[in-house]
């Protein structure tokens, strides 16, 4: 039994999805499968996938029909046999001391999730890295450590114990965006120890299809879809007072900032820009008393600010002469 799987949601990918294995296949700890979860796509990823499992015992491919990248985690999770789950996105790569590093991690820490450093990557330059503030010499736990929630919530920013997902029921939503963000903040509140590795191991490669710029604005309503889930479960479980803080900054930065910008940036008569508002209001009346508030940024402060005067022109004027400046 591997100690590891690794999990690939597959649709869409047949250019980049070579780079994304071999970059598996090159690890120098070999205690690994990878499961391919060939998502209905309809430009030939299941020949691709299936070619690959012929030439590594260590590849299995599941192919499913369509239901998006968190119907399709769902189903490697079920069908993983390792005790880490590690997700990659197809149209990533990772370093070659990836598994040797968390798998070093986690006989050290024992924890039940383990994250690690990251790097954006666009047109082959790293043009950022993505490291959390977080200790790297010991094991916490969302209760001692409450500023985990504000990490990134991308599933492939860390190594997962499975029995998390098995024991809980936790899924990904299927169909949505977002669906990380509902997904990985549940199970920070989960798990009985967490650490950080800041190595950088995964390297993001941005993409004019992602999330972070697509142009289809109103995709950017199921924000609501994904944040009722996440705040519904917390307070099912009996967290939502002990975490209002922290989930009203989380609120903040993901409705507030993230996502007014990103559709503000295309359509500042938008209709979601001020429901994004209203939303944040209606489940946090009091959040710009948020004393998590005081460590934004000046520009982000600035942004805020603007936002909450519904003054979308000026800060998509703002964007703008950020980009040209580049």
């Amino acid at each position: 039994m591997p100690v590891i799987s690794i999990i690939t949601s597959v649709y869409d990918a047949k250019e980049c999805l070579p780079a994304c294995i071999q970059s598996v296949l090159n690890q120098t700890f070999t205690d690994f499968e990878l499961i391919l979860v060939e998502d209905g796509s309809p430009n030939g990823c299941g020949e691709v996938c299936d070619e690959w499992a012929k030439r590594d015992s260590r590849i299995r491919v599941i192919h499913k029909p369509n239901g998006g990248v968190g119907e399709a985690r769902n189903v490697g999770i079920e069908a993983a046999q390792g005790e880490y789950l590690i997700f990659i996105d197809s149209d990533d790569y990772i370093a070659t001391s990836m598994f040797r590093v968390l798998a070093d991690a986690v006989a050290r820490f024992g924890s039940d999730i383990i994250g690690f450093g990251a790097a954006l990557e666009a047109d082959g330059v790293v043009v950022k890295e993505l490291v959390d503030h977080l200790p790297t010499d010991r094991t916490f736990t969302l209760a001692d450590t409450p500023e985990l929630m504000q990490t990134m919530p991308s599933p492939w920013s860390r190594i997962w114990r499975r029995s998390l997902f098995l024991d809980s029921g936790v899924r990904y939503p299927a169909r949505i965006w977002y669906e990380d963000l509902c997904t990985s903040v549940k199970l920070l509140a989960l798990a009985k120890s967490a650490a950080f590795v800041p190595d950088i191991l995964y390297y993001y490669v941005d993409r004019t299809n992602s999330i972070t710029r697509n142009t289809n604005t109103a995709r950017n309503a199921e924000l609501f879809t994904a944040f009722d889930n996440l705040l519904g479960w917390y307070r099912e479980n009996g967290l939502f007072e002990r975490y209002y803080n922290e989930l009203s900054r989380l609120a903040v930065d993901h409705v507030l900032l993230a996502a007014s910008v990103r559709v503000l940036r295309v359509d500042p008569e938008s209709e979601l820009l001020d429901r994004f508002q209203d939303y944040v209001q209606t489940q946090f009346p009091d959040y710009m008393e948020n004393p998590y508030l005081q460590t934004l940024s000046r520009s982000h402060k600035l942004i805020l600010r603007l936002l909450r005067q519904r003054k979308y022109r000026t800060v998509r004027m703002l964007f703008a002469v950020k980009d040209k400046l580049g």
